[in-house]
């Protein structure tokens, strides 16, 4: 039966939880005295938020944990019904053999102020039998009353080390082979994030059973660093048009966002020979760009002002 590999391989203990010695150690403690407070898990995708609050939840309730979890993502339900209806009516629930449920909402930083607004008034009317866990990438995104009442915890992206540990297991246990380059590539990709590394490598091991830099930046549809340095320099050496419709290829043949391709160059830009003062223009250059993607520019166009930029450089 195929597994997707990112639930086949979470960590069903604390203990077993990737990085975080710190967090891990503040909630183990929580489950030695069976008393929690509200919490706000921030950070980015992939570092182990969600796994945490599962694992968090079995280790306090045993095999009744289903009975006194709820796990709810905002992202789908931004609007104050989610909290009218399916929230709160969980929160009506007595617990089952505990002093308290929990409720873990994924993405919170999605819910709209309105929204919001419900969730402090919920989170005050139930404080006695639900705590709740708010998970989220951007905590500025919640109204400070919202943040006043959690304990928060910060999860930072993983080391290389913590995620090449995992999927080297992972590599043994499937029976796979990751090449040096193979390795290198997907943590550059997965940039901290272990479900991102978990699975690229298991749509590459689909495919093929020996993992290499090729599969992986195929897979991730992903500029290599090469292919960014090469376009960075026809693009600094004057030669525009090279560099514009070398990237437009790229861009079509892997099916890249204008965001991708921001992205790769701000990874490179800091390790081409150019001036200190040149690069930070650049960066600054790029972080204009990306603003203007983001609030509906077109990709192709931003994407070439920036190249023109760089052609323009007085390098």
């Amino acid at each position: 039966m195929f597994e997707i590999w990112t639930e086949k391989y979470r960590p069903e203990r604390l203990n077993d939880i990737v990085g975080h010695s710190e967090i891990i150690g503040r909630l183990k403690a929580f489950v030695k005295e069976k008393s929690l407070p509200n919490m706000l898990f921030t950070g980015p995708a992939g570092v182990g938020k969600t796994t945490a609050a599962i694992a968090l939840a079995k280790e306090i309730y045993g095999e009744d944990w289903k009975r006194n979890f709820m796990e709810t993502n905002a992202s789908d339900e931004r609007g104050i019904n989610v909290v009218r209806s399916k929230i709160k009516d969980f929160a009506r629930i007595k617990p089952f053999n505990s002093d308290f449920k929990i409720i873990f909402l994924d993405e919170s930083d999605a819910l709209t102020q309105e929204a919001q607004q419900a969730m402090r008034r919920t989170m005050e009317k139930y404080t006695n039998t639900t705590r709740f866990i708010l998970s989220c990438n951007y905590s500025s995104k919640l109204i400070p009353p919202i943040q006043s009442r959690c304990a928060i915890f910060r999860f930072k992206p993983l080391t290389d080390a913590d995620v090449e540990n995992e999927i080297r297991r992972i590599e043994k246990t499937e029976g796979l082979e990751i090449t040096k380059a193979g390795m290198d590539s997907l943590l550059r990709v997965a940039e901290g994030d272990m479900r991102r590394a978990i699975n690229l490598l298991q749509s590459v091991s689909i495919i093929k059973k020996t993992v290499d830099a090729d599969d992986v930046y195929s897979v991730a549809a992903s500029l290599r660093p090469e292919e960014v340095k090469e376009i960075l320099k026809m693009a600094l050496d004057k030669k525009f048009l090279d560099a514009r419709k070398k990237l437009a290829d790229l861009m079509i043949m892997r099916g890249l966002s204008g965001l991708d391709v921001i992205k790769a160059f701000h990874r490179e830009i800091l390790h081409i020979d150019i001036p200190d003062k040149s690069k930070a223009a650049l960066i600054d250059k790029l972080g204009e760009y990306e603003f203007r993607i983001v609030e509906g520019g077109t990709e192709d166009l931003q994407i070439e002002a920036f190249l023109a930029q760089v052609s323009a450089l007085d390098n």
